[in-house]
């Protein structure tokens, strides 16, 4: 075949990339590329979703358990604007996704044609890399530049605009090939200069109480077992940030928890506080995980780990910076440490002890609200009932709601890895649902598991026909309380109790999801808690727990500044 038509080409350009799964919605200015991913044998599955967000989410959560690109398309004007939320989101993440947006023929520019838009405008400043594809023949080198652009250096996302008329010009089939290495991220990694990586192991050596706090970056990277053994040589005790769960596995001795104002502990704060060098690794160190900058304070040397140049030195002085990949950081400055091993201090602090503080401290604030019987639930309940229930290799999705803090600072993963996920970058209610089933196809062998508040469920509802039509057998929990509990919380401390436009009536989320053909539990009783769940991780299609929980402004909820 000499020659094909651009839908043609995509369709095999993604396939050559190793595309196996495309999250999307159909639209009139897409028919080409659907005609071609209907006729071509290239090995792809197609999920149709509901509504473009979600296939961006789903896109996303895909590529963080896989580590493959993720993949999600939609059609021109409404279609371009909805799909934006998932690719601000994986490129704030450092998470790789390609948007493909269709649009209106390059001919009718101009013409007010139906759902014209400058798409190339539009995503410009939300993702790494964006182009408007204008001729057929731009096809191939434009989807390797997008793959290329989001697997290497820092990853994020990108935006291809694909005519609708250009889908039908003719393409030279030997220009159709891509490059192995960016399929998969992080690729071409590079590593930090050697002579920066010794200051900062004679620095971390000679501190008496180093402490290491990660970022996402570091699963990311799959760094999770060279920071295992620098932590280790060192004795360093080891805080994690909201999207740095996992980064040790939190049953390790050294593993103090999550730090900062969403998810952090007093208990964690105290180990930041306690160190006298501090090393941030694939972590931006910003708000919410220094609590404003205050945790480490500004007189801690500093020594940070970054992919990105722009981080070192953003909101900290830092003494040392390490630009390069974490695993590749981590292994170097992992063996330059153990050469200065002997000439640790004397009085060294055993991070183990810190970290054990911190723990006893969580459990000690944790369990009497775990074991309450009162009603409604309370949110640590259901956390510590998934903590002995899950199976050690689940995937939890969190939205960043009501469950983003308990599940933070209380769901307890044994193995290292991409375990827990999160949107921490932009926030956005309705992820936890469209993500769950991301992973779930990204890695069917797992249960993966959705938490949302109600105000999330009411963002993402339509996607539990997705769910049913794929048989996806997640187990979703809904904390239903009847607000939006961050923000009724966050008028509470910082206005007064001045509580406005931010309660709805509830809803029986149990009976809308079995009109949608999800087995339900709708629970009421703390005590029927276990059972509802035992039986939904039992049941061999998709199940939902609708739990009438406490609302976030009269919780305990592990949050030290609320919004004000």
């Amino acid at each position: 075949m000499e020659n094909m038509n651009g839908a043609e080409a995509m369709v095999r350009m993604l396939q050559h990339n190793g595309v196996k799964h495309i999250f999307g919605l159909c639209g009139d200015t897409t028919l080409p590329f659907y005609d071609a991913l209907y006729r071509l044998d290239h090995g792809m599955q197609h999920i149709l979703t509901r509504d473009e967000r979600s296939a961006g989410y789903m896109a996303d959560a895909y590529a963080r358990v896989t580590g493959k690109v993720g993949v999600c398309e939609g059609p021109s004007g409404g279609g371009a604007t909805y799909l934006l939320p998932g690719l601000v989101e994986a490129n704030e993440s450092s998470i790789p996704v390609l948007g493909i947006t269709s649009d209106v023929a390059v001919g009718s520019r101009g013409k007010y044609p139906l759902t014209e838009l400058d798409q190339e405008a539009l995503y410009r400043p939300l993702t790494k890399w964006n182009r408007t594809i204008d001729r057929a023949d731009q096809i191939p080198g434009m989807v390797r530049a997008a793959f290329r652009a989001m697997t290497t250096g820092k990853p994020g996302s990108a935006h291809l605009c694909f005519p609708y008329d250009v889908m039908k010009q003719q393409v030279d089939a030997s220009d159709v090939w891509a490059q192995p290495e960016h399929s998969r991220f992080p690729a071409m990694r590079f590593a930090p200069d050697p002579a920066d990586v010794a200051r900062a192991a004679q620095r971390l050596a000679g501190a008496r109480s180093p402490v290491i706090i990660c970022g996402g970056g570091v699963v990311i990277a799959g760094a999770c077992g060279a920071l295992q053994t620098l932590a280790e040589s060192l004795k360093a005790a080891v805080c994690v940030t909201v999207s740095g769960q996992g980064s040790l596995a939190d049953t390790h001795p050294l593993n103090a928890g999550v730090v900062g104002s969403n998810g952090g502990v007093m208990a964690t704060r105290d180990v930041v506080a306690a160190a006298d060098v501090v090393l941030f690794v694939g972590c931006r160190a910003g708000s919410t995980s220094t609590e404003h900058w205050r945790f480490p304070n500004r007189d801690v040397p500093i020594l940070h780990i970054d992919i990105d140049p722009m981080v070192i030195g953003a909101n900290y002085l830092t003494e040392i910076g390490l630009v390069g990949d974490a695993k590749l950081a981590l292994e170097a400055l992992g063996a330059e440490v153990q050469a200065r091993l002997a000439h640790r201090p004397s009085d060294a602090t055993d991070g183990a002890v810190l970290a054990g503080r911190a723990k006893a401290a969580r459990r000690a604030q944790l369990e009497p609200l775990a074991n309450s019987l009162d009603s409604p639930i309370r949110p640590e309940r259901v956390v510590q009932s998934l903590n002995r229930l899950l199976p050690d290799d689940a995937v939890v999705c969190a939205d960043p709601g009501t469950p983003c803090p308990y599940f933070s600072a209380y769901y307890d993963v044994s193995r290292p890895g991409r375990h827990f996920i999160t949107n921490r970058a932009h926030g956005a209610l309705g992820f936890s649902m469209s993500a769950a089933l991301g992973a779930w196809v990204g890695r069917p062998q797992s249960k993966c598991v959705s938490v949302m508040g109600d105000g999330s469920f009411g963002f993402t509802v339509g996607e539990l026909e997705t769910i049913v039509r794929h048989k996806a057998p997640l187990l979703m929990v809904v904390f239903s309380n009847s607000v939006y509990g961050w923000i009724k919380a966050s008028q509470k401390a910082g206005y007064d109790k001045r509580y406005y436009s931010v309660d709805f009536n509830r809803t029986d989320h149990a009976r809308i999801a079995e009109a949608y053909g999800v087995k339900a539990w709708r629970v009421e009783d703390p005590a029927k808690l276990d059972a509802a769940i035992k039986a939904a991780m039992e049941h061999d299609g998709p199940a939902l727990i609708d739990v009438v929980a406490q609302p976030l402004q009269d919780a305990a909820a592990p949050v030290s500044q609320w919004m004000g």
